[in-house]
């Protein structure tokens, strides 16, 4: 197996700055991708180990292309995750001054983190997309536009300066990153983890959602996330990706995953790994009845049962 980790690159975006804080990343060539979806497909190939792409922001939720990737195709599998505070940098060529601005690029996920600092301090400018905020900064040191916001570390990189730093509408914003690689056995439970799966209702009902959260619910597993994406089978064909707290091995998410499988079309397990997001004193704790001592009672009690032995 190739001693490389993808990501979304190119050199000197957040997603390298949040790679390059895991400690297996120092023995990895880090190779970066012009996409999600190409990083993701390295692994997928063969071509690295495992690619590293941010999945979600503390400001608008998910990051659609990362999900949809994970949904569809050959499946992967989540490992581990990094949280990485994230404010910007408006870089600039040389030189230029803030009226001078009539054009600015970064990546999709990064407008809504800025939108009410664009509307006060440059109203009129024009939006474009970049595949990331790096390539944004980029791409104006090559003056296809006039600005980028990205990470204030990529100025050097790109031969720009930071015309004005610390850019940010809301506070403490954070953007989660997660390592991807091919299937394999998740890493034993740390007492801090979550999983991840995707599900597709067997049909359409009133209160299908419901149904499928009450398997999570009665057996006191706490969701982290839940987001609807369209199949792209029609309108109103959605499945749902949700992070639970706990892991696969806990009889809680384990027996939640079973009932999941006989209610659902398709249950997809994207992974059990250690959440970035806590310490280990700040775990909730279990709800009466959940833990694995309390399931594995329970079942010797039927066990008890079958066998006239109560």
């Amino acid at each position: 197996m190739p001693a490389s980790y993808a990501y979304l690159g190119p050199e000197g975006t957040f997603t390298e700055v949040a790679l390059r804080t895991l400690p297996e990343a120092a023995t990895r060539e880090l190779i970066p991708y012009v996409s999600v979806q190409s990083a993701l497909d390295a692994v997928r190939a063969g071509e690295a180990e495992a690619a590293f792409v941010p999945i979600e922001n503390s400001v608008e939720g998910g990051i659609t292309t990362t999900l949809d990737e994970l949904v569809a195709g050959t499946p992967l599998t989540i490992y581990r995750e990094v949280l990485l505070s994230i404010t910007f940098a408006l870089l600039v060529r040389p030189g230029t001054r803030l009226s001078e601005i009539k054009t600015v690029t970064a990546h999709p996920a990064a407008q809504p983190q800025v939108r009410n600092w664009l509307k006060k301090h440059l109203p009129d400018v024009v939006w474009e997309s970049a595949a990331s905020n790096a390539d944004g900064a980029r791409l104006v040191q090559e003056g296809r536009y006039d600005a980028a916001f990205a990470g204030e570390f990529a100025a050097a990189r790109y031969g720009l300066e930071a015309l004005e730093t610390g850019i940010h509408d809301a506070e403490n914003a954070q953007t989660r990153f997660v390592l991807v690689g091919r299937p394999a056995r998740p890493a034993a439970p740390t007492g801090v983890d979550k999983t991840s799966i995707v599900l597709w209702q067997r049909d359409d009902h009133p209160g299908g959602l419901r149904d499928l959260l009450g398997e999570f619910a009665t057996r006191g597993v706490n969701l982290m996330l839940l987001q609807s994406r369209p199949t792209g089978a029609g309108i109103g064909n959605y499945c749902f990706c949700i992070d639970a707290e706990g892991h696969i091995s806990d009889r809680r998410v384990a027996e939640t995953l079973m009932g999941l499988k006989r209610v659902c079309l398709q249950v997809r397990f994207l992974g059990s790994y250690p959440r970035a997001d806590v310490d280990p004193p700040k775990v909730r704790d279990l709800q009466p009845g959940t833990s694995d001592e309390e399931f594995a009672s329970a079942a010797d009690w039927v066990a008890r049962c079958q066998d006239g032995r109560f």
